[in-house]
């Protein structure tokens, strides 16, 4: 089962499987329940008719998203190379407990075709694409979503103390399009799925008519993994997140990315950034 969030011409209203559900329908009225009583709730709530209204994230305000670092062997790489402390992400990659850090509000995170940003006193901005776990109140993983951990390398490069600045911002937070809900262990090896493109005026270094720019785009940097790469299980992430942290309204989790690209590129104002994790496709332009 799909569970979207649109923003309709009445207001925000939520979809399941793209059939709106009630007005007073809430995330939280899913993530209080049990997983194994979800799906049950759910069947038992009318649906209306299926709409076709922009998806926005699929959060509510006082959900927050959390964030996983150094998951991946490719992720302690990339962070070992930015940084001039290079044995504090092996430390961090080889330590049985995790790296975990606050990402987002649920009312700060943007949706599937909103924009994202990158830092203005930053010179080196990547995207990160994640596998985003949605976790109940009782701390059990209900299903997953598409998620973009917007980043800024040079500022947690030069110095690991800087990360909440380097990760923690207005539109470095993307989740969406939808919710799908499923059972945990099927997250355990996902496709993940990562393409940058850029009007092609601007891959050649050369102006170009805003009007035919958004039209004509070249793929510039595209990467692939899965899940089964993850050093740490979905699992472990939450039992480590929900230790001394109680989430009455549920949460969302980062997971870490295993695709990060080379150390010549960086995000520019326009560029499209597509993230398909599993059954869920994420996009967003970059904004200025």
């Amino acid at each position: 089962m799909f569970l979207s969030k649109h923003a309709t011409p009445a207001g925000k209203r939520w979809a399941l499987n793209g059939k709106l559900l009630p007005e007073t329908f809430t995330l939280k009225s899913v993530l209080v329940l049990k997983a194994s009583e979800i799906e049950a709730y759910l069947k038992s709530l009318a649906v209306g008719e299926r709409t076709d209204a922009p998806t926005i994230a699929p959060i509510e305000s006082l959900q927050e998203v959390w964030a996983c670092g150094v998951t991946y062997l490719r992720s302690r790489d990339a962070r070992k190379e930015e940084s001039s402390v290079k044995d504090v992400y092996q430390k961090v990659y080889e330590a049985e407990r995790p790296e975990i850090f606050f990402k987002s509000n649920g009312w700060r995170a943007v949706g599937s075709g909103e924009h994202i940003r990158i830092r203005a006193d930053s010179a080196w901005n990547v995207p990160e694409p994640e596998m985003t776990l949605v976790v109940n109140a009782h701390g059990e993983i209900v299903g997953y979503t598409a998620g973009n951990d917007v980043s800024s390398r040079d500022i947690e490069g030069e110095n690991p103390l800087y990360l909440p600045q380097a990760k923690v911002y207005n539109g470095s937070c993307a989740l969406g399009s939808a919710i799908h809900l499923c059972e945990a262990v099927l997250l355990r090896d996902l496709p993940v799925q990562l393409e940058i493109r850029r009007a092609i005026g601007e891959v050649k270094g050369v102006a170009i008519d805003a009007t035919i720019g958004a039209a004509k785009s070249d793929v510039i940097f595209s990467g692939e993994t899965r899940t089964s790469q993850m050093k740490r299980t979905p699992e472990e992430l939450v039992h480590y997140l929900y230790k001394e942290m109680s989430f009455p309204q549920g949460c969302f989790v980062m997971t870490g990315t295993g695709i990060v690209p080379g150390s010549d590129f960086t995000l520019r104002s326009g560029d499209v950034v597509n993230i398909t994790v599993g059954e869920v496709s994420l996009s967003n332009t970059v904004g200025k």
